[in-house]
């Protein structure tokens, strides 16, 4: 199985525990997940983040919704939490989030390592297409991020 991995550092100047509180609620995914995806949970909602919590959602792929279920591994407020795919479109997916405070503000780190399905068509799929639409859904994120840290809009998704 190939393991694809991708890496963010994103800086934010607000405390650590602000920023976890952010990232550690499922709810504001779909803040910082882009439209096109139909990002939508499907867990009763409020969900307290725990290790062994699952979280099931819904996003849609080429137009199809596809069933996503992860479970949350680790969890660590507010330095670290990890999801993990339990099912869902990738044959592996393993989601490490860091925080780390620093002079000004908190350094986010995101290390996502993935294994796509079917074989060598898969791997030419993650060449073509999958590899790219990830590093354009995180840079779409460090976009929503720094917009929604700039300013105190992000308190009414917390």
């Amino acid at each position: 199985m190939k393991i694809y991995t991708i890496n963010t550092v994103q800086v934010i100047n607000k405390s650590i525990e602000e920023v976890f509180a952010f990232f550690s609620d499922p709810e504001n995914l779909a803040v910082i997940t882009p439209e096109n995806l139909g990002f939508k949970i499907i867990t009763p909602t409020p969900i307290k983040m725990s290790p062994g919590c699952l979280i099931d959602y819904q996003i849609h792929l080429m137009g199809f919704p596809v069933h996503w279920r992860t479970i949350i591994s680790d969890y660590e407020p507010p330095y670290l939490f990890i999801d993990q795919q339990i099912k869902g479109p990738y044959k592996f997916w393993h989601h490490t989030h860091i925080f780390r405070k620093m002079k000004n503000g908190v350094e986010i780190k995101d290390r996502i390592m993935y294994s796509v399905p079917f074989g060598f068509i898969g791997r030419i799929l993650n060449k073509l297409w999958i590899k790219k639409d990830l590093e354009n859904i995180f840079l779409y994120r460090e976009k929503v991020i720094k917009d929604l840290f700039s300013t105190e809009q992000y308190k009414a998704y917390t």
